[in-house]
């Protein structure tokens, strides 16, 4: 399922709020969605973007992907930016955790192959005739 960060319309006629949702790209603007991440409200003078940073971070870790609108006007905020290099520390993190516990695995697998080897640890007996 191609999962993309979007806005989802709300307020009346000529006076937009947008909320600021993870949805499965193939449901309309203002359809079904997974998770509400902030909202966006154009029309005061310095117009309002609040985000859950975490959340967005989260979702950019899974691989969900902002629309070109709602990409240009984090990037006014000074958001993108940060989101960007937070999702990128996650993603390490993400991966030397991952790297850690293939190496605890590893080991034990490597010492038993090394036992094998010179003879020891061999559970089968030995023929005697």
């Amino acid at each position: 399922m191609a999962v993309s960060i979007r806005f989802r319309r709300g307020g009346r006629r000529n006076r937009p709020f947008f909320r600021i949702v993870v949805a499965d790209s193939r449901s309309p603007r203002d359809g079904k969605f997974i998770e509400t991440l902030g909202y966006y409200d154009p029309l005061p003078d310095p117009e309002i973007v609040k985000v859950k940073e975490d959340r967005m971070v989260y979702w950019l870790v899974q691989g969900a992907i902002p629309t070109k609108n709602l990409k240009s006007i984090l990037r006014r905020q000074g958001l993108w930016a940060k989101l960007v290099k937070m999702a990128e520390e996650e993603k390490l993190k993400a991966k030397s955790k991952s790297q850690q516990t293939e190496q605890k695995t590893a080991e034990p697998q490597a010492e038993a192959e090394v036992a094998t080897e010179q003879g020891g640890n061999d559970d089968r007996p030995e023929d005697v005739h």
